[in-house]
């Protein structure tokens, strides 16, 4: 598609060779002439004006008109009245290497073609349609109004200091933190958080470090990957993780998504989180620890960070990834005494610092209350829909058992003993249905016992129930 400029005359880049002895004349026309031939100069893309590009090249106006009109004789340029002169939608290059006429296009059958989906139960993605547009635009709005112009400089490594200070209170009010500002480093979303986590912890020495498992599908054989560490699976039961399978696993450090498991959706136990604190502390040993869906909470009380039981111990992760959007790519850690100017360190060398216009205005929409207000309104939301797929399951597939739903926006869907996970999913991609299954998050990718983990975020509740009724016949199936 070509772009569509608007007040402004676009640039386009034709060299000029003046030591040559060609004509510029000459040289202008194939210039514009090769552009659009080989699509860098799209159909329908407009040109600067005769006096913009005369300018722009150092030539006479006369000769730039000349010019256009001649390609304009050739067919490679059109121009109407009171309009600016655009390249004919006609003027086609030679085919690229890859699409080549004399190669007939892919297609696949119509049987396997993908089908258009119903709904598309992906989770770890939020509601994308809720994003708060009208606010963050206001709180930019503000943040471009009232920022001194140092605020536009490069900055500290660990982020802006006024969205370190309002984290550092937010997180102590609402998450029960040990949040100090100087302690606070902002990244670029989980994926970085955890790689600087763990390169930090490699640097002192640490080479064993524990996952959860079921856990992270790729996420963190990457990270561990990355900072040379070895990744060693610890199960997970209905309390959270094993905490006496630290021990037995040598590990110096374990990754904990206490708040709400990723993908179990259990709640780390308070008598699992009083071992964990007292292995990290008696081994020396180092918590980090995943604030994952900790925002989004249905029919629990709140539960309190493990930071804040052992600060001295525990890297905490959080973003704005679900309760925001991911496209952000914010987040923060908190870090340990020991820690702050390791990381603070790695950060810097990885990217010089996160995107530092959007921490002012994330620390506006925080400090304003609009940051709490949308979260009130995304809990009714996100309670709607698992209300939706509770009881759609309910009253078209009763046999399925739903668990991890006291948070966030999945659930665990628990097939039958004997039901394939891998048929079920591909069954309902035919169906139209996008369904996940619990085998990609184990370290074994064993499919047994057989679990779909059903994302609701980012479904209407309408989508939900018409997706759950397309494919209650399957899941009720593997039952009998």
């Amino acid at each position: 598609m070509a772009v569509q400029w608007t007040g402004f005359s676009p640039d386009v880049l034709i060299p000029l060779n003046r030591s040559s002895g060609e004509a510029l004349r000459t040289q202008l026309e194939r210039g514009l002439r090769d552009a659009i031939r080989s699509g860098r100069l799209r159909a329908d893309e407009r040109l600067p004006s005769t006096r913009e590009l005369a300018r722009g090249l150092g030539v006479s106006r006369g000769m730039v008109v000349d010019c256009f009109d001649q390609l304009q004789a050739e067919g490679y340029l059109v121009a109407r009245g009171g309009s600016a002169t655009r390249v004919s939608p006609s003027a086609q290059g030679p085919p690229h290497k890859a699409l080549q006429s004399s190669e007939a296009p892919i297609s696949f059958p119509a049987s396997q073609r993908m089908p258009r989906l119903i709904a598309n139960f992906l989770p770890a993605v939020p509601d994308l349609a809720s994003f708060p547009r009208t606010d963050w635009a206001r709180a930019t709005a503000e943040v471009c109004r009232d920022a001194p112009t140092t605020a536009f400089d490069y900055g500290d490594s660990r982020g802006s200091q006024r969205l370190r200070e309002v984290l550092a209170s937010y997180l102590s009010r609402v998450r029960g933190a040990a949040a100090d500002p100087e302690r606070v480093v902002v990244c670029t979303g989980f994926a970085q958080g955890l790689n600087l986590a763990l390169a930090s912890l490699a640097a002192l020495g640490v080479d064993r470090v524990a996952f959860e498992d079921p856990g992270y599908d790729e996420t963190g054989r990457i990270a561990a990957g990355l900072a040379g560490v070895q990744l060693v699976p610890v199960p997970v039961d209905e309390d959270g993780v094993r905490v006496d399978a630290l021990a037995a696993a040598r590990v110096q450090a374990v990754v904990v998504s206490p708040a709400h498991q990723w993908p179990t959706g259990v709640v780390l136990s308070p008598l699992r989180r009083q071992a964990l604190t007292n292995w990290a502390m008696h081994t020396d040993g180092w918590i980090i620890e995943d604030d994952y869906d900790a925002e989004f909470r249905y029919d629990r009380d709140p539960i309190g960070m493990v930071q804040g039981l052992t600060s001295e111990r525990a890297i905490n992760i959080g973003t704005v990834s679900k309760s925001l959007a991911p496209t952000l790519r914010l987040g923060w850690l908190l870090c340990p005494p020991g820690l702050v100017e390791a990381i603070a360190d790695l950060k810097i060398r990885a990217d010089r610092g996160s995107p530092g216009l959007d921490q002012l205005v994330l620390a506006r929409l925080i400090e304003s209350g609009r940051f709490d207000r949308h979260l009130r309104r995304m809990r009714k939301i996100y309670a709607g829909k698992r209300d939706a797929l509770v009881e759609a399951l309910d009253e078209h597939a009763p046999d399925v058992r739903l668990s991890g739903l006291a948070a966030g926006f999945h659930a665990v869907a628990q097939l039958a003993p004997g039901a394939s996970e891998a048929a079920v999913v591909e069954t309902a991609q035919a169906l139209g249905v996008g369904l996940y299954g619990m085998s990609a998050n184990r370290s074994t990718r064993s499919p047994h016992p057989p679990h779909l983990v059903l994302g609701f975020g980012n479904l209407s509740q309408r989508a939900i129930i018409e997706g759950i009724t397309q494919v209650a016949p399957l899941l009720q199936a593997t039952f009998t």
